[in-house]
């Protein structure tokens, strides 16, 4: 068992010439339940790479952790010395530490040998992926943690191929920061880094210019641009991050003149101090922003997160009130509108193919049936669909178009390997180009494909479990599903389970591969293509339900939604 006060008392005497960890130390002696909380674990490096709250500690983030955790990736990529000396490349968002996070990360690296590019200022994770692969880089380091509260920061990882490391490479990198003490890892001079040419610096234009020359490729529709593009009026919101430059610029050379910011939100700011959390998600993100549209008389909203992966929506309805989109739901008005108009245009491939994340909508599968597209499903994570992407170019099997989660996360090119709300924004601001030369709106188009398709309902729930029991207690609710799996929820009949652990699918007592990686997660499949998964997640001491109903209205499938979520939330207690 760990002994959290002798590691409090070490790392006192570790680090006694930082006054401000020090001082952090200091401010919890005799808190016994921070000190515990602090000290009990390290914090995980998982696929995702790191993320915490803020703090001194082996289980929150600081300077310590990300030189441990560079030094541990530097290890590993210096197996093979002559691909890590094409460097890493290390961007950063507008949290807290973010930049002096950056910076330790790049001189560990060039303490330990290997080259390092530094951007100058905040720049997304699109664009950090893009730089991965358009310097040739081997590896790429982003500081953020997406949309979590200002009191978190984290550590991500990227491969050569653009994409956040895969489970294999990040437990190899693992291996190498366990055998590391937290004193360890230690930073070159950022003089001598520079004048050894190990630390570069990228400045405004080195990769940015050729990131938004490729984005603006993207437009299916440029002479629609051209026509209408002056005419859409929209509101945009970077949530204090880092999607205020590049998307603006996007929107400004596609030919979109009517773009209002939201001056209360534009500039960076740690504190996010417009928001309790700067996540596009939330309707709370949406107040100021829907305030200026009434002003502007903008029919669409549009909001980026921090290190601006994702894109929230909020469209005006027929009643003049604004409706926030589910991420699900902007995922499909994008694939309807790339598939339908890729059609008309007689440039549908015939071996094209979507990609999405097995939690995302089933909506999307009726809608590439329609189309004749081949859907592939991966699990959570858009490291997966990076892979599908890199599997269909070495083969030549299938012509990517589209990718998304129903987390925000939204992807149609192949030169970015992650989310893009760059990409995101330019293709939503298209579609509701294309919506206002018809004389409709984006929740316009939304109804036509439920009156299409069918109603779809999707709800995530999410289970906290904190602290040092939330792990073996999100162990043991698995752990039972799997020993007392439910014949039925809400009344209807589960007619499979894909247990992804296992790596099997299970119907009428026969078994089949699922075809995807191991992972801890149960999908019950359920009568008239209804599911319910259940997923711990990988950042948060949370265990997520996922929900999915449908019918032939509205009405009648936020019904069987509702009643498949309070079963399915008795299978957590």
């Amino acid at each position: 068992m760990v002994d959290v006060h002798k590691l409090y008392e070490e790392w006192l005497r570790d680090f006694q010439n930082d006054p401000e960890t020090c001082e952090d130390l200091k401010s919890i002696a005799g808190n016994e339940n921070e000190i515990q909380d602090r000290f009990y674990t390290g914090l995980s490096f998982g696929t995702a790479g790191m993320r915490g709250v803020l703090g001194a500690g082996t289980n929150r983030m600081n300077r310590y952790n990300v030189r441990r955790a560079t030094k541990g990736l530097a290890r590993y990529l210096l197996e093979s010395p002559e691909t890590a000396g094409r460097g890493v490349v290390i961007a950063y968002d507008s949290r807290r530490y973010s930049r002096e996070f950056a910076l330790d990360t790049a001189l560990v690296l060039c303490r330990e040998g290997v080259p390092a590019y530094l951007f100058d200022a905040l720049r997304p994770v699109p664009i950090l992926s893009y730089a991965v692969r358009h310097l040739g880089a081997i590896a790429g380091v982003v500081i953020t943690a997406s949309h979590n509260p200002p009191q978190y920061n984290g550590y991500k990882v990227y491969g050569e191929d653009g994409a956040q490391l895969g489970p294999e490479a990040a437990d190899k990198v693992t291996s190498f920061i366990s055998r590391l003490s937290y004193t360890e890892a230690e930073i070159m001079d950022e003089a001598e880094a520079r004048a050894k040419g190990l630390l570069k610096i990228i400045g405004d234009r080195e990769v940015d210019d050729d990131y938004m020359k490729d984005i603006k490729t993207l437009c299916i529709q440029p002479d629609l641009l051209e026509k209408e593009g002056s005419r859409l009026s929209i509101v945009y919101t970077p949530l204090h991050g880092s999607g205020n430059v590049p998307v603006r610029r996007m929107l400004r050379e596609i030919g979109i003149t009517q773009v209002s910011v939201v001056k209360e939100q534009e500039l960076p700011d740690p504190n996010f101090s417009t928001l309790k959390v700067p996540n596009p998600e939330d309707p709370a993100a949406f107040v100021l922003a829907e305030k200026l549209a009434d002003e502007k008389h903008a029919n669409v909203i549009f909001a980026t997160d921090p290190d601006c992966d994702r894109l929230g929506v909020a469209v005006r309805g027929h009643d003049g009130v604004f409706h926030l989109l589910t991420g699900n739901q902007i995922g499909c008005l994008l694939l309807e509108y790339i598939l339908s108009t890729m059609k008309k245009q007689n440039r549908l491939p015939e071996n094209g193919a979507a990609v999405k994340s097995i939690v995302s909508t089933s909506l999307a599968n009726r809608i590439c049936e329609h189309y004749g597209v081949t859907m592939f499903e991966t699990l959570t994570g858009f490291k997966f669909i990076g892979e599908k992407i890199q599997q269909f170019q070495d083969s030549g099997s299938h012509t990517f178009l589209f990718g998304f989660e129903e987390s925000y996360g939204f992807l149609s090119s192949t030169f970015v390997r992650d989310k893009d709300g760059v990409n995101a924004s330019l293709l939503i601001s298209e579609a509701a180009a294309a919506c206002e030369a018809e004389g409709k709106t984006l929740y316009d188009r939304m109804q036509e494909i439920f009156s299409t398709y069918g109603y779809y309902v999707e709800k995530v729930v999410s289970k906290t479990l904190p602290g040092m029991d939330g792990l073996s207690r999100m162990k043991e609710i698995m752990k039972n599903l799997r020993e007392n799996p439910p014949v039925e929820l809400a009344g209807l009949k589960v007619t499979a389970v894909r247990d992804y652990l296992s790596g099997l699918r299970t119907e009428n007592g026969e078994s089949s591969p699922t075809g995807l990686p191991s992972s801890d997660v149960l999908y019950y499949e359920l009568e008239k293509g209804n599911w319910v998964c259940v997923r711990p997640s990988g950042t948060e001491p949370k265990i997520k339900l996922y929900v999915n109903s449908n019918a032939p209205d509205k009405k009648e499938a936020e019904a069987l939604n509702e009643q498949l979520r309070e079963s399915a939330e008795a299978l957590l207690k």
